[in-house]
């Protein structure tokens, strides 16, 4: 299955000639954080002994909450006392940016292509379903503040990813069409809200396994920035838009 997706992935970015922008999630796309998120739930889930005190897996953190919205998250643990679940969903991530302002690096690579990006002169922006302060804290923290045009939240939608609307939004925000725009995602949820709103998605496998990320039907695969397979899909890009098809900004 993912060497379908792989057959095609050149050719589907050089279609998108002149590309206009480029959109990023933020957890596990830019960074890998997962382990973090992961962490701040077992130590605070253990302090109220949920599950009898057992922690949660990494399994069952992949398959039933990375990528989720904070709110569903919380009706997953506390489904008979919403309220109870968003201040738990509070705590959570007060913990997280405590532990993630020591242990965040960037995904390899990342550097790379943002320089990649940049040097094109593409369009770009941040969606993801992370709160506020904890995406600020992320971007932050790799130096990417002034790299982002726009930083889209899940909050500030009426419709969260898996939704398409983050990334609609992102597209009018940056007044870019999305036959001319790509996605970087990590997560099932994200890569389901990219293809929706219409544009291809590169899936970084980052923490989830390849059969799921390919359940949402990515454009192909990579393991990070670094990936000979983007590199070369960026190559036949480079010369789509060499060929009278300069990037249009």
């Amino acid at each position: 299955m993912t060497g379908t997706a792989d057959t095609c992935s050149s050719s589907s970015l050089a279609k998108l000639a002149p590309i206009q922008a480029v959109l990023f999630d933020v957890d596990g796309t830019l960074c890998d954080t997962d382990p973090i998120h992961h962490r701040a739930f077992v130590d605070l889930l253990q302090e109220i002994n949920y599950n009898n005190g057992e922690p949660i897996s990494e399994d069952f953190f992949i398959k039933n909450i990375a990528g989720k919205h904070n709110e569903e998250i919380a009706e997953l643990f506390f489904p008979d006392d919403i309220p109870r679940g968003i201040k738990f969903m509070v705590d959570k991530e007060t913990y997280f940016r405590k532990l993630a302002a020591e242990h965040i690096t960037a995904i390899e690579g990342l550097y790379k292509v943002t320089k990649w990006i940049e040097d094109h002169g593409l369009k770009r922006a941040a969606v993801t379903n992370a709160p506020k302060p904890n995406a600020e804290l992320m971007i932050a923290k790799l130096g990417l503040t002034d790299f982002f045009q726009a930083v889209i939240l899940g909050d500030d939608c009426e419709h969260a990813k898996p939704h398409p609307e983050p990334y609609q939004k992102a597209l009018e925000v940056l007044q870019v069409s999305k036959e001319h725009t790509f996605v970087f995602e990590d997560s099932v949820s994200g890569i389901k809200a990219g293809v929706a709103a219409g544009m291809p998605v590169i899936g970084i496998t980052t923490r989830n396994p390849e059969d799921m990320l390919m359940q949402a039907k990515p454009t192909f695969l990579i393991k990070n920035y670094a990936d000979p397979k983007l590199w070369a899909a960026l190559e036949e890009v480079d010369k789509a838009m060499g060929a009278g098809n300069g990037a249009s900004t």
